[in-house]
């Protein structure tokens, strides 16, 4: 099963192909379209709250292994250029660059395009994803497409498996009751393997809780592997006292106030020791204040882009995280909202 995040500029045609790659399904800041034929299976997440909202794009790509960005004849565009960063800020590692509305312009004019954007996003983690043109009338590229998805996702599955002997972890997006059956949640198991009748708690609530049942795209199943995507009948807790984001697993840190080793982007606009900015991990966030820059063993009142620095944070709302988990700042008040990565120092 291949989980793929479709974003780009709102004119960038990622809506229509997202609607050619499946049958849409769950609506919210993000839409839902599922594909099943033969052996390949596609949950396609196209990210419809952004660019209003940072947390859609965020959301889509961390329930995906792949993304499709959309770049239309006319090129890039600031929501465009700022999900380039905020793939490269994530660390995000597989993606085809779809140029799209292919049938408005001339090959020519599409090897020009390709070659601008490679040199945009020469060092950045999209450096050396693969290039496809498609119609986004007629739809001709399609299959290509669909079977370079599939290559992609053959890469992906394998290292998925490598993930399988980890301790279980599932990040939890949806939440709802089921009558006759109580609280169902939908999620992506991150690492690891779940199987039914296993204990688990749900954080940051350190809610005590038992997996009932397993499904995968409605059929049931007693576990499922790492980068499975699943609905889980969930024993011992109610709909309203989980919320996505949540992470189902035997132990997780759960803090407020955070200590990240972090790397600025090269485009992000500096920032000062009291600011406020918006902390992202998994499909978690919180604002919080800068208390403290250090620059090596200095203190300073100010992080310039392109810089690496220890960073002190304070926030009221408690967040979920294991040792690895990779940290996302964003500015909400600047037109290019991705500033930095980090990891707990």
């Amino acid at each position: 099963m291949t989980k793929i995040a479709i974003i780009g500029s709102e004119k960038s045609g990622k809506t229509t192909l997202a609607g050619k790659l499946g049958k849409k399904g769950n609506v919210s800041d993000i839409t839902m379209y599922d594909y099943a034929k033969n052996d390949m299976i596609l949950t396609t997440i196209d990210a419809t709250g952004y660019p209003a909202s940072v947390k859609s794009l965020v959301t889509a790509l961390n329930l995906s292994d792949i993304a499709l960005l959309c770049i239309p004849p006319e090129g890039l565009d600031p929501q465009a250029a700022e999900c380039i960063i905020a793939l490269d800020v994530m660390g995000y590692k597989h993606g085809i660059v779809v140029l799209t509305k292919s049938d408005t312009s001339y090959p020519f004019a599409l090897d020009e395009l390709k070659a601008k954007l490679q040199k945009v996003t020469a060092g950045t983690v999209l450096e050396n994803w693969d290039y496809h043109a498609i119609s986004t009338t007629s739809f001709e590229g399609m299959e290509e497409l669909k079977e370079l998805i599939n290559t992609v996702g053959e890469k992906v599955e394998e290292e998925l498996k490598e993930l399988d002997d980890l301790p279980a972890r599932t990040i939890i997006d949806q939440s709802f009751n089921v009558t006759g059956i109580g609280c169902v949640v939908l999620g992506v198991v991150s690492q690891g393997t779940i199987n039914a009748k296993d204990k688990v708690v749900a954080y940051p609530a350190k809610k005590e809780l038992e997996i009932r049942s397993i499904q995968m795209h409605d059929v049931d199943a007693k576990s499922a592997p790492a980068g499975a995507r699943v609905g889980l009948a969930l024993k011992g807790v109610q709909s309203k006292d989980i919320d996505r984001g949540f992470v189902l697993s035997e132990t997780e840190t759960v803090a407020t106030d955070f200590t990240l080793k972090c790397v600025l982007s090269p485009l992000a606009k500096p920032f000062n020791v009291d600011d406020m900015l918006h902390l992202y991990v998994g499909l978690q966030s919180s604002p919080v204040r800068v208390v403290e820059i250090l620059e090596g063993e200095e203190k300073v009142e100010t992080a310039a882009s392109g810089k690496e620095y220890v960073l002190k944070l304070t926030g009221s709302k408690e967040i979920a995280y294991s040792k690895n988990d990779r940290f996302i700042l964003v500015n909400l008040d600047e037109k290019q909202r991705f500033i930095a990565h980090g990891y707990e120092q």
